[in-house]
């Protein structure tokens, strides 16, 4: 009865350990199934300038779902890095001749494989191709972005220093503004004070001469249209020199018959004679009034005022 114990437990403790050890290969055949080990796959070398945020394991995905795993990375005989990268075989038919790969590394996380397939309609991509990687490094960019702020913060520097063409800019500027706000206003501020100051004298000249100029034709205006002036003058002169005229023009009527008579009556020569010398005196009487009416208008005619004086 005693012996029959430990040979129970060595069996109970054999079961146990061999249920350890099935339990413990389940799970690494799990493990491996449930990683595509046992899954038919292809393989696609990548090729890149370095292998840099790369790691064995890492996913390739195509448009955010993984279709393919980092098997290994290998140095190249040119010094270029080689991904290789197993791609399920259900997976490879997102895999076409014209794909486009691409490694991308940010500033913040690791780096990500990625495919793109833009014809899904083109021949499908062989088991074992080598197809080159596109690098987009977020990094690599760091240097020429400092070197670019540097290059901006000196030239910021330069801009708003003391003596920098911008600064004497709005000091003239200054100037400018505080020339249009003083008392000469926009004229100062483009001409300057003296210079200003001599357009205003010059216009308060003009202006002084302009009034008086107005002052002047207002007295010409009563001289020459007033109730006194000489347009009323010309124009009474003028009926008298009509009237003058109208004589005139009934004296030559009376001529005209005058000589009709002695043409017609030739033997009253005698009457004739001394009418026509009476009617000569009336013609010579006319004429010296009007010579008369002529020289007062002449005298009283704002553009004859010059009376010539003759001494005999």
């Amino acid at each position: 009865m005693m012996d029959k114990q430990p040979n129970n437990l060595e069996l109970k403790a054999a079961l146990l350990l061999g249920l350890f050890v099935a339990l413990v290969a389940a799970t690494v055949l799990y493990i491996l199934y449930a990683r595509g080990t046992f899954e038919a796959t292809q393989r696609l070398v990548l090729v890149a300038d370095d292998s840099e945020g790369v790691r064995v394991g890492m996913d390739m995905t195509f448009s955010g779902f993984p279709i393919g795993r980092v098997r290994r990375i290998e140095l190249a005989p040119d010094g270029a890095a080689r991904i290789v990268i197993d791609v399920p075989v259900r997976d490879a038919k997102w895999l076409r001749e014209s794909s486009v790969f691409t490694l991308s590394r940010s500033l913040v996380g690791g780096a990500a494989l990625k495919a793109y397939s833009g014809v899904l309609s083109d021949p499908p991509l062989a088991d074992g191709a080598e197809r080159r990687v596109l690098v987009g490094d977020a990094t690599a960019e760091l240097p020429r972005l400092m070197s670019d702020a540097r290059e901006l913060i000196g030239n910021l520097t330069r801009l708003t220093a003391a003596d920098s063409p911008l600064a004497a800019s709005l000091a003239n500027v200054q100037t400018i503004t505080e020339r249009g706000t003083g008392a000469r206003g926009a004229s100062g501020m483009v001409l300057g004070e003296a210079d200003a100051k001599q357009i205003g004298a010059a216009l308060q000249r003009v202006n002084t001469l302009l009034a008086r100029i107005d002052g002047m034709a207002a007295k010409a205006d009563a001289q020459v249209l007033g109730p006194q002036g000489l347009v009323n003058e010309s124009k009474a002169g003028v009926a008298q020199l009509n009237a003058l005229l109208g004589d005139a023009r009934q004296t030559l009527k009376k001529v005209d018959a005058l000589l009709a008579e002695a043409q017609g009556v030739a033997g009253n020569v005698r009457g004739a004679t001394n009418d026509l010398d009476a009617l000569r005196g009336e013609v010579d009487a006319t004429v010296r009034r009007v010579e008369q009416l002529v020289d007062e208008v002449n005298r009283k005619w704002p553009f004859q005022r010059d009376t010539e004086l003759k001494l005999k």
